[in-house]
């Protein structure tokens, strides 16, 4: 066997062997499958001390911007002479720190207990201005929760404890800084209730207490079971549903925090978050594919559903506290499980919510790109690229009998505040990921280029074997000519001269004739011998 043969014999056996390789891997997808497998476990809190410590403390960096709703005409509006009008203030920003701590692995590592617990510190290089110095004109919550309180009491004591509160000096509206109202100062309404009552405490702030505290102890999922449990929330202070709302459904606690989701994403599913904040757990829905620093994700938003009225959505009747007394779309009354005033929340500027709030506060501009909540979430992964929650807190104020200030007030739902807060992936993290998608993009793609470098030799072996046969038929023709050459020039070489007839006699034969003399031989004619 010729080397040429040899080798097309070796292309053909490497040929074939590669294209059954790639046919029945790219059938049966095990390198798929193998990569999915990797991932799911790479993505959970018991498997990788990876992404456990980025979990305990996140490497994002996380913003949190507070806007205020200054008012203008607080005594028009009072008076019943105009609409509240107001101006924003903001953004003053912090640096949000978020570590978990207490993490305790509980059930052979298919759940862990931990912590969350906030701190912020303040940042004026991205700030309007100084909080300590920037003076807000707002409602006196304290005064609208006290007015609250007071609707179970006759109007006798009402009228009472009304008198009793203007003589301190105290207004519906007060001014104090920036900083005070965000982060606590001493109320002097406060402050009276708390000699009458020592569990009422004098200070009073939006964030009074709540940095360097968390919002709950938190049990969750580590995905150790099933991948698609990552993350979600086994329970939160003990329980596993409240028992604020007014129906079983509403009392859920479903999803996760919003800080990690299960892998591969689909575009069709709804993702459930737990807010403590908001007392509820909320859906988000796919809205578009985005990409963020070069990684592909998927934006999920809440759809208008989330605080739809209940005609619109009669799931959320049971957020109607007590049962039926519901507000309208886009809002949501959250003081059943933060006493005092009667809280509402809702998106910045009433960003999906009844135009009838909207209208009742001039200054408000709702819009999709600032007002919005969103999640960028890779749907290989399930980590958020880029987050933003956006909320706002407000007050209902109304007329209350037996304070005089109200008498002119229909019932307002009255903007105080909304925070952004922000967070994308940093450039390392954002590195990894990358690779890690990089590595998820080649590895299921190793039967296509089997497949690819299987069909490359099939091409060459074709080739080869017709420039075998090719040179079998040069062979052919050029030994057929040899042969015809080798016969033809045979025949010339045996061939006999004619005879002449002529006598050799013949006087011109023997003219002719050379002498024939030494040892010379031929064969001449002979004259015959006589007798």
């Amino acid at each position: 066997m010729t080397r040429r043969s040899c080798a097309i014999y070796a292309t053909g056996i490497v040929c074939a062997f590669l294209l059954i390789v790639g046919i029945v891997l790219l059938v049966t997808q095990v390198f798929q499958i193998m990569i999915n497998e990797r991932i799911k476990k790479e993505i959970t809190l018991a498997e990788n001390s990876r992404v456990l410590s980025s979990w305990i403390n996140p490497p994002v960096p996380v913003y949190m911007q507070y806007f205020f709703f200054n008012v203008t005409n607080p005594e028009e509006f009072l008076a019943g002479r105009a609409k509240p009008h107001v101006t924003q203030m903001g953004p003053y920003t912090y640096r949000e720190y978020r570590p978990r701590e207490n993490v305790t692995f509980l059930e052979n590592g298919t759940k862990v207990f931990a912590t969350n617990p906030k701190s912020f510190v303040f940042l004026p290089d991205m700030s309007v201005g100084d909080p300590e110095v920037d003076l807000l004109t707002t409602p006196n919550i304290p005064f609208i929760a006290v007015m609250n309180e007071m609707h179970s009491y006759s109007f006798f004591v009402r009228t009472l404890v009304s008198v009793f509160i203007k003589s301190m000096g105290v207004e519906m509206f007060m001014t104090r800084t920036v900083h005070e109202f965000l982060w606590g100062f001493k109320d002097p309404l406060m402050a009276k209730l708390h000699t009458l009552k020592p569990e009422v405490d004098e200070y009073f702030g939006l964030m009074y207490k709540k940095n360097g505290t968390h919002e709950g102890e938190f049990v969750f999922h580590t995905g150790e079971k099933n991948y698609m449990d990552y993350g979600k929330i086994e329970t939160w202070n003990g329980i596993r549903q409240m028992n604020w709302w007014s129906s079983d459904q509403s009392n859920m606690i479903n999803g996760t925090d919003g800080s990690v989701f299960h892998t591969f994403l689909s575009r069709k599913e709804l993702l459930y978050i737990f807010a403590a904040d908001l007392c509820r757990s909320i859906h988000l829905a796919y809205v578009n594919d985005t990409e963020v620093k070069g990684i592909p994700a998927f934006r999920f938003a809440p759809p208008p559903d989330v605080l739809a009225a209940p005609d619109e959505n009669p799931n959320n009747a049971g957020f109607c506290v007590p049962a039926g007394d519901c507000l309208g779309k886009g809002v949501l009354k959250v003081s059943v499980c933060r006493e005092g005033a009667p809280i509402v929340v809702s998106f910045p500027h009433f960003y999906q919510a009844d135009r009838k709030y909207i209208d009742a506060i001039e200054g408000m501009n709702p819009n999709k790109e600032e007002h919005e909540t969103y999640l960028d979430l890779n749907p290989t992964t399930g980590v958020p690229i880029r987050a933003c929650k956006r909320a706002q807190l407000n007050v209902i104020m109304k007329r209350v009998p037996g304070f005089p200030q109200t008498k002119f007030l229909n019932e307002t739902i009255f903007p105080i505040m909304y925070v952004n807060e922000t967070a994308t992936i940093d450039d390392d993290s954002a590195t990894q990921m990358k690779t890690l998608l990089l590595i998820e993009k080649i590895v299921p793609n190793f039967p296509m280029i089997i497949l690819g470098m299987g069909t490359i030799l099939l091409l060459v072996l074709i080739l080869l074997v017709c420039r075998n046969r090719q040179r079998k038929n040069e062979v052919k023709r050029i030994d057929f000519t040899e042969a015809f050459h080798s016969f033809a020039t045979t025949k010339d070489d045996t061939a006999y001269t004619p005879v002449s007839n002529k006598s050799d006699d013949s006087p011109e034969t023997h003219t002719n004739q050379p002498l024939k003399n030494g040892s010379y031989i031929a064969m001449s004619p002979v004259e015959a011998q006589k007798c």
